[in-house]
């Protein structure tokens, strides 16, 4: 989907949320495929974000930190901006769009004055997680088929895939 350019008129501001702390709130309604602000902070790799922000030892996840690429990783507490206030969901009306190796929030679907915007973070799952795991990136978004985290959605299980058995008769032909 092509996105529009961020109009002239501010799109949100930051408040407190239900969701989480503070988040942005349209001031004026907002066209689907609008794009909304640039994620922006210091650029560093995944092993400098692990080293400043512990999970483990942490009382509750909170970091600002995008995944770019394998390499590259924002961390929008150092020179971020107010995108880094967007909360998530589950039933999100933005969606976070790379281009190049550049950040976009997007508008999913039209938004009227007022309405919170979120994303859906879906946190990488590396297939090792715990029920701790699941506890610290909990959700508090109230969507209807809210998952109960921010972490991605499970893949459902591969089917191994059956293959016919070819019978083969040895019937030999009469002479």
């Amino acid at each position: 989907m092509a996105s529009r350019p961020v109009s002239d008129t501010p799109a949100f501001k930051i408040r407190r949320s239900a969701i989480s702390g503070r988040g942005a709130f349209a001031l004026r309604d907002i066209t689907k495929g609008e794009r909304l602000i640039e994620y922006l902070g210091e650029r560093i790799s995944h092993a400098v974000a692990d080293a400043r922000y512990d999970d483990e030892s942490m009382r509750s996840h909170h970091t600002f930190l995008f995944s770019v690429s394998r390499q590259t990783v924002i961390d929008a507490s150092v020179g971020g901006n107010d995108a880094r206030f967007i909360n998530h969901s589950c039933d999100p009306n933005c969606e976070a769009v790379i281009v190049g190796r550049r950040v976009f929030i997007d508008a999913r679907k039209p938004m009227r004055a007022g309405e919170e915007l979120a994303y859906d973070y879906g946190y990488e799952r590396d297939g090792t997680e715990t029920a701790e795991d699941e506890a610290r990136y909990s959700c508090r978004c109230g969507a209807r088929k809210c998952r109960g985290t921010i972490l991605a959605p499970r893949k459902p299980p591969r089917k191994k895939k059956h293959h016919a058995i070819a019978r083969h008769t040895d019937k030999k032909k009469p002479r």
